[in-house]
């Protein structure tokens, strides 16, 4: 019996790239490519069809990559990796504060984008998996079966990595996590030269939480090596 295979949407304008990045997915079985040149293709595409992951180039004709990741953030939590050839940090904040959960800088290797993808892939399936747990902080609860998260019983709406990271580092308060150590659990991939996309995810997770970062309730930052998670006081807490 064939083994169904992830459903992947790649969207990129530069046609070479677009058949390279095809070819050297399509050579592991288990995947199948869609490719699109332009961003009107991409939404059209995904509202026409199901698709597991979404590999998103920033500039797109048409409709620029922000609008299309907007556009698919609006009715799904489909994992979505940016493409870009801007290297700034801005760029890159940008792609994670809409909804994009991970990023590759152009040029890239194949070899680095189909680790990713698989990673990617497999958190997905772990998040999906229910488990019954709810971490409750005062103020602060999560609900990891549910996959919600509320501040003050107001419910605050985060990406996948996001809840990832507010997990992992919540499930064991003072314990100091490093940069690498977070995008291996949380992005599941060890390649290095990627431990500032946590800095960008904390920045988003901090802001939607109300956390200030020269106040912090919850997200302490540990200088030179990394992030912890503490549990309020009940003093502090009430």
């Amino acid at each position: 019996m064939a083994q169904e295979k992830f459903r992947i949407l790649l969207v990129e304008d530069e046609k070479p790239i677009r058949d390279a990045v095809t070819a050297y997915l399509e050579r592991e079985e288990k995947y199948s490519v869609v490719g699109v040149g332009d961003g009107q293709s991409a939404v059209e595409e995904f509202e026409k069809h199901q698709f597991d992951l979404v590999i998103l180039d920033l500039m797109l004709p048409k409709l620029t990559g922000e609008r299309v990741c907007r556009a698919i953030r609006d009715t799904s939590e489909v994992p979505i990796i940016m493409l870009t050839a801007k290297g700034e940090v801005d760029d890159r904040i940008i792609g994670l504060q809409l909804g994009a959960d991970d990023y590759l800088v152009k040029p890239f290797s194949p070899r680095e984008l189909v680790a990713r993808v698989g990673a990617l892939l497999r958190r997905a399936r772990q998040d999906s998996e229910p488990q019954l747990e709810v971490l409750d902080f005062g103020e602060l609860v999560i609900d990891v079966s549910g996959h919600k998260v509320s501040v003050n019983k107001h419910e605050v709406e985060l990406t996948a990595s996001e809840f990832k990271l507010l997990t992992t580092l919540a499930r064991y308060p003072g314990r100091v996590y490093t940069r690498m150590e977070l995008v291996e659990k949380v992005l599941g991939y060890d390649f290095e030269g990627y431990e500032r996309t946590i800095d960008s995810h904390v920045k988003n997770l901090r802001a939607k939480l109300g956390d200030d970062p020269r106040n912090p309730k919850w997200l302490y930052t540990v200088h030179g090596v990394g992030y912890r998670f503490e549990a309020p006081k009940k003093d502090d807490a009430e």
